[in-house]
């Protein structure tokens, strides 16, 4: 639902015809601040709602900078909270259809580009961070922000920003080189095309229970993710090693063909939104698969999105 549906008329008198591109633009920088989607629509709602109750004292300015000041530090309470409480079995970021979110344009010298700071291998490591260092990281190197607007933004010392970058940059580094065996930070359209195929091919195999053909599609060291959340069967750790993963995938399965499935482009890269009858035992019943492919283009890492609040957006009857 979107964030103005209940305050498009205020809203718009506030802030004029903008209003809506504004709407699309902070969601796009809430979900890589937080790497889900229902933080990233919640954190935009009440930006407008904080935008409606208690605006800047001079709304004749433009509006963006303060939308996005407030929404990144909002962002960063949810990751101080998430972080304290913290979560069942690996996190997964929300798989998102960047087409239909009406995702940011990013300026051409942004050191990020935009499919890249929204893949899964951008989110994963960037929740790697602190959220001072995430926000940071998010303003100076995907918004493009100058240090004097991000130290504006977050409220801290120009110094101080330039030293969390520099760490940021750093961790952000470390992650991705600890993830780089495996996951794609980058992907080519013909990268695209062979996950696709690829991808088809194993779903196939696992859907048949057809172990061999399972077996030639993916590497001896394959790691699998499961991100239930805590609500669903899933493991806690990742699955590592072909056999045991698919011991484990066809353990979930159980012989049951979905009752819908289809192939989608999600966060840049292809993905299996499935969707299985009622199933008992707390299997899920709506699963996002998706996977990562090695130099020798068979599947090193293999993930499986469970978690309701992480998957309900991309059905059409939540």
């Amino acid at each position: 639902m979107s964030a103005l549906s209940h305050a498009k008329d205020p809203a718009t008198r506030l802030m004029g015809a903008d209003a809506r591109e504004h709407e699309a633009f902070l969601y796009g920088v809430c979900y890589r601040m937080t790497g889900t989607h229902a933080d990233a629509q919640e954190v935009v709602q009440d930006t407008f709602l904080r935008a409606l109750e208690r605006p800047p004292a001079d709304t004749t300015q433009p509006w963006r900078p303060w939308l996005t000041r407030v929404a990144v530090n909002l962002c960063k309470d949810r990751l101080r909270r998430r972080k304290t409480r913290g979560y069942v079995g690996p996190w997964l970021p929300s798989p998102v259809d960047l087409g239909d979110t009406r995702d940011l344009e990013l300026p051409s010298t942004a050191r990020y580009e935009r499919l890249e700071s929204a893949s899964f291998a951008f989110l994963l490591a960037l929740e790697r961070l602190t959220p001072q260092q995430r926000a940071v990281l998010v303003l100076r190197d995907v918004l493009d922000y100058s240090v004097a607007e991000t130290a504006e933004a977050l409220a801290i010392g120009e110094s101080n920003v330039k030293v969390t970058l520099h760490r940021a940059r750093h961790a952000l580094e470390a992650a991705q080189a600890e993830e780089g065996a495996y996951r794609t930070q980058r992907l080519t359209d013909d990268g695209r095309e062979a996950q696709r195929n690829m991808l088809q091919r194993f779903m196939l195999a696992l859907s048949l229970g057809d172990v061999d053909a399972m077996r030639a599609c993916v590497s001896e060291d394959v790691r699998l993710h499961t991100d239930g959340g805590g609500e669903f069967f899933a493991s806690k750790k990742p699955v590592l090693g072909r056999e045991k993963v698919l011991t484990f995938l066809i353990r979930v399965v159980r012989g049951e063909l979905p009752q819908r499935f289809e192939l989608r482009d999600l966060n840049g890269a292809p993905a299996i939104v499935s969707e299985f009858g009622p199933r008992k035992d707390h299997y899920a019943e709506r699963v996002v698969s998706r996977i990562e492919l090695d130099a020798d283009g068979l599947i090193c890492a293999y993930d499986s999105i469970l978690a309701t609040p992480k998957v309900t957006h991309l059905f059409s009857d939540p």
